[in-house]
């Protein structure tokens, strides 16, 4: 467990965040300039708080008595250059991750590491010889070969283009769920944080702050930042595959949903978006109609935007969803909180870049 509450002036910015972080990968979201990178320093210790604590697993890191150095905090860190040293091989720049620690603490095996990064038969090599992906997952196994308690990862993906990224992500989620090793990731893409996140911090006004669970937060985030269309992030657990109608079958707190055909094994959680725009509300069960998901609640909340719109949040056992009607049919459904309602939309396909899948070995 990650525990900080701090306060810290650089220049004309102020930085202040009080927060409590788990296990999983915690994705820090916000505009450039909002103290994301600001905050992993200080984490790291290369950037010493101004006022305030750090703790980790109940050792203290950094508080007005203390302040431990980098090194002694074993943390892996990863640029968004990767910053490989140019004049080692492959091999070498992965051993360095290591040649700080004790050797009775070195708990990473290389074989495995390269193995699992794909980059085993890349050893010999220089990094000038190697492609923007190559040296990011040799950059992502040096830090893990420092065995670290904690990793942090600065925009990693940004240097990339989208084809690199969508071959590092998959890199990543085996990170996440094979080592055990907490990840604070910053971002600026809605899509990564969607797939990677077990939790968001947002960023905004000098303040960090924890959002919610997880879908209610890239919920929050994807309507800030504009990268997705304003939506809603389901949480569900495959359970079936329907192969002569090329669906997947899932459950979610909300209920049962029915996805385009998926590979995925039974039992892979997934993190399933559906954009307002492709749900229709209905007061009454809806019969004939294409729509094969329908899911069931009640009005908590009335929103009126501008033009002839309106926004409704619906409680579906719990999981908060989010539609879009006109001012019309608003009217005419008489919608307002506590109001039944039916939520109604297509099949919803899992095989985006962005959909976070998380590991069998998770569940429960």
């Amino acid at each position: 467990m990650l525990e900080l509450a701090i306060r810290h002036r650089q220049g004309d910015f102020t930085l202040q965040a009080d927060l409590m972080l788990g296990e999983g990968l915690t994705a820090l979201f916000g505009a450039s300039g909002s103290g994301k990178t600001t905050l992993i320093n200080i984490v790291a210790g290369l950037t010493r708080p101004e006022e305030g604590r750090i703790t980790f697993n109940g050792e203290s890191w950094s508080d007005t008595a203390t302040f431990l150095p980098p090194h002694r905090r074993r943390i892996g860190y990863v640029f968004q250059e990767g910053r490989l040293f140019p004049h080692l091989t492959v091999l070498q720049n992965l051993r360095y991750g290591e040649r700080l620690l004790p050797r009775a603490e070195r708990r990473e095996d290389l074989d495995r590491i390269a193995t699992l990064l794909g980059i085993a038969d890349l050893l010999t090599r220089r990094p000038a010889n190697l492609s923007g992906g190559e040296k990011q997952r040799v950059a992502l196994g040096r830090a893990l070969m420092a065995s670290p308690k904690l990793m942090l990862m600065d925009e990693p993906l940004s240097a990339l283009d989208s084809g690199l990224k969508a071959q590092i992500l998959p890199y990543i989620e085996r990170i996440r769920d094979e080592f055990g090793v907490p990840i604070l990731y910053v971002s600026h893409s809605v899509e990564e944080v969607a797939r990677l996140a077990n939790a968001v911090v947002t960023f905004a006004d000098g303040r960090a702050q924890a959002v919610g669970r997880p879908y209610e937060a890239l919920a929050t985030v994807a309507r800030a930042s504009g990268d997705l269309p304003a939506g809603n992030f389901i949480e569900a657990e495959i359970t079936g595959h329907h192969e002569e109608d090329g669906l997947t079958e899932a459950l979610s707190p909300a209920g049962p949903l029915l996805l385009r055909r998926t590979h995925l094994p039974i039992g892979t959680r997934v993190r399933v978006f559906v954009p307002v725009s492709d749900i229709v509300v209905a007061t009454e069960p809806g019969e004939g109609l294409s729509a094969l998901n329908r899911l069931s609640g009640r009005v908590v909340a009335v929103a009126e935007g501008s033009g002839g719109s309106a926004t409704i949040t619906v409680d579906c056992q719990g999981q908060t969803m989010v539609a879009e009607v006109t001012r019309r049919s608003l009217r005419q459904l008489a919608l307002a909180p506590g109001k039944p309602v039916h939520l109604l939309f297509k099949t919803v396909s899992i095989a985006s870049e962005g959909l976070f899948r998380r590991a069998l070995a998770e569940r429960g």
